[in-house]
């Protein structure tokens, strides 16, 4: 059984103090505020995660280190009275009430006001009182106000809550030209019309909606000034200039790999980690890249040594058994599925034709999760090849050791000082076999490329682990460089005039300087390749408006096939849904009508989802603010879609398990 009141201690330690949030008392509420108590029921052991959550009327409760971080820079006092914009569940009311003498606190949405009054009620918070109404007027009848907090995106700071601060008060929102992404910023009364501005950082709330907010019908997309044309108009234009795809396999691809012509790398995404038409899709234009462009390797978001078996298989190297299967860590269906095997066998077969093994197409893994299995990678050839530096590594390694079955775990330690980084081990360990590489290489230079790809993986990943904790951007940002290096790495490996194909999510492989990942400051692998590559990386997007997906529900949860919801009316998958072109290609960075370009420059919604899809707070979880024309070269569209096809855990008796997956 979870024990929650440890968990609640556990995020103000190491989600919020570590942080930088430093009030004692705004520390103090946060311990004291059961978190669970203000979300559904069946939500209530992940009350003390890092991240928002759904809750009622499509609505989502902040993450906790945002409700900590907002109170603590309205710098509150026990005698202020606040005024909250934006109840919700009514958990930010009642870590406020804890700091100051009064909170209001006004909900647009009859159903969550009442429901706060109850949780708020039943918990004696007797300090709190709740309106239904439009935040963006306030609540004047109470005004002024020494705090006002405002849990909302809004175009701007509404002036009757300008109004109703007092004189010395000070209220924070979060304001931005988009109701996706904002700044926070910090206003300071100073005198009857003074007002003083600061800007506190990046954030991402919900719309504000109100008189003085964003109008309901347009929140949830972009002000009406940014959309050219209407959405019917921009649908027929897609209609008119997409080429249809009609059966995938036997689709007429010769246009596309056309206008890839001479590029060095594509970049094929995907709008879900688990839909059997993006597979296969990727799958044909790989094909025809390698036959007709001598592509030399695929490399997609995998681990390294997972594909590193995939890659012994498809090239017909020597095997190397080991005591462990590839793909089995969450989600196993995103590379363990029928889709991914009829390339791994077609792969297979076109090696089995060239008779110079350097010619032979290879299959890599550019992702950073696997930190212990590369380290026994590193391990197994340097006893091979130097026993003695093996015994080195065994040693520097080991400062990781107690970790094993949860590096994550390892991060929190360090952010904690309960336990010293093993970062400088690593980091020699990786220095040594550099310094040794001619020894080695010349041994076996495919062997020695894969070892040292396997140190430099363990030294990123204990990076990745210990920095994930002090926020998305910087994990994020190591995450995306570690593979782009990577990619760099195998275009050397493979020689000057080498080509690869990279298969990762459309949020890797679209340009993030497009998004609002890039206004975040994240950026990915799409944007370090045009920056390096220009014109030769060709960036290939894909989407779809409905059908099925594999995913979880959780973070190690069981694979399920899921309903993909139809598409938001405010997104770019809308507009292809209604161009009534049940699959089709079309063309962004030259298209045969510039019209294209202009009229899908505008910002919109776009769709993603990863290995978790959580339908019930869509909006919040899923959409993100883009400009498809400047994220990618191409753009890929299934009307309907359905899941992969997983490969079975378990085999049945007698039955051998296909090489690639099994042991």
């Amino acid at each position: 059984m979870l024990d929650l009141a440890n968990e609640r201690l556990r995020m103000v330690k190491d989600q919020i103090a570590a942080r930088g949030v430093h009030n004692p008392a705004v520390l103090e509420a946060m311990r004291r505020v059961p978190r669970e108590a203000f979300l559904p029921d069946q939500l209530a052991e992940f009350a003390y995660q890092d991240t928002p959550l759904p809750i009622e009327a499509d609505q989502t409760i902040s993450q906790p280190y945002i409700v900590a971080l907002m109170i603590e820079s309205v710098a509150p006092r026990a005698s202020d009275r606040a005024l909250e914009i934006g109840t919700g569940s009514g958990y930010a009311a009642a870590v406020l009430s804890e700091v100051v003498g009064e909170v209001y606190t006004v909900e647009r949405h009859e159903q969550l006001a009442k429901l706060a009054t109850r949780r708020l009620d039943s918990l004696a918070y007797s300090n709190v009182k709740v309106l239904h109404g439009d935040g963006t007027l306030g609540w004047p009848e109470h005004a002024p106000y020494d705090v006002i907090l405002v849990t909302a995106g809004g175009p701007q700071v509404p002036k009757a809550l300008l109004q109703q601060l007092a004189i010395g008060g000070r209220l924070i929102i979060p304001v931005g030209d988009t109701s996706r992404l904002q700044r926070l910023v910090r206003v300071t009364r100073t005198s009857e019309d003074q007002f003083d501005d600061e800007d506190l950082g990046e954030v991402q709330f919900v719309p504000l909606i109100g008189a003085e907010g964003w109008d309901a019908g347009l929140a949830k997309g972009e002000r009406p000034s940014t959309q050219r044309s209407r959405p019917v108009t921009i649908a027929k234009l897609i209609r008119e200039t997409a080429e249809p795809i009609t059966d995938i396999e036997q689709a007429d691809v010769s246009s596309l790999i056309d206008r890839i012509g001479d590029a060095r790398i594509v970049l094929l995404g995907e709008a879900t980690h688990g839909t059997s038409e993006f597979y296969r899709m990727r799958a044909r234009i790989t094909k025809e890249l390698i036959l007709r462009h001598g592509f030399n390797f695929v490399a997609v978001e995998a681990d390294w040594p997972d594909a590193a078996r995939v890659n012994q298989y498809v090239r017909h190297a020597p095997v190397r058994q080991e005591q462990w299967k590839a793909f089995t860590r969450f989600p196993t269906w995103m590379w363990r599925n029928h889709e991914a095997l009829d390339l791994i066998e077609w792969l297979r077969a076109w090696n089995a034709e060239v008779q110079e093994p350097e010619h032979r197409a290879s299959f890599y893994g550019l992702d950073l999760y696997s930190l212990f299995t590369s380290i026994d990678a590193v391990i197994t050839y340097l006893s091979g090849v130097d026993p003695a530096m093996a015994e080195v590594a065994r040693r520097r390694y080991g400062c990781l050791s107690p970790w094993e079955h949860d590096p994550a775990v390892y991060g929190r330690a360090v952010l904690s000082g309960r336990y010293r980084d093993c970062e400088a081990a690593g980091v020699a360990m990786l220095r040594d076999m550099l310094n040794r590489r001619i020894e080695y290489s010349q041994r076996d230079g495919d062997r020695f490329f894969d070892a040292a790809q396997n140190a430099r993986l363990a030294a990123a990943a204990e990076r990745y682990y210990r920095v994930m904790y002090y926020g998305s951007v910087e994990s994020w940002n190591l995450r995306d460089q570690h593979m782009f290096d990577t990619l760099e790495r195998l275009l050397e490996f493979h020689g000057p005039g080498s080509k690869g194909i990279v298969w990762e999510h459309n949020s890797h492989v679209g340009d993030a300087a497009a998004t609002e990942m890039g206004a975040r400051g994240e950026h990915n692998i799409g944007q370090l390749s045009r920056a390096r590559f220009a014109e030769s990386a060709f960036l290939v997007g894909f989407g779809t408006d409905h059908g099925t997906v594999a995913a979880a529900s959780d973070w190690d949860g069981p694979m399920e096939v899921k309903r993909v919801r139809p598409s938001h009316e405010a997104s770019y998958e809308r507009l292809c849904h209604d161009s009534e072109v049940k699959a089709f290609m079309l063309h962004l960075r030259d298209p045969v009508r510039q019209a294209v370009r202009d009229e899908l420059e505008a910002a919109r919604l776009e769709r993603a989802i990863g290995v978790i899809y959580r339908p019930e707070s869509e909006l919040q979880s899923h959409y993100f603010q883009a400009c498809l024309p400047r994220q990618f070269d191409e753009y890929i569209w299934f009307d309907e879609t359905r899941a992969v096809s997983p490969l079975p855990s378990v085999v049945a008796p007698g039955v051998p398990e296909t090489f690639p997956f099994g042991v």
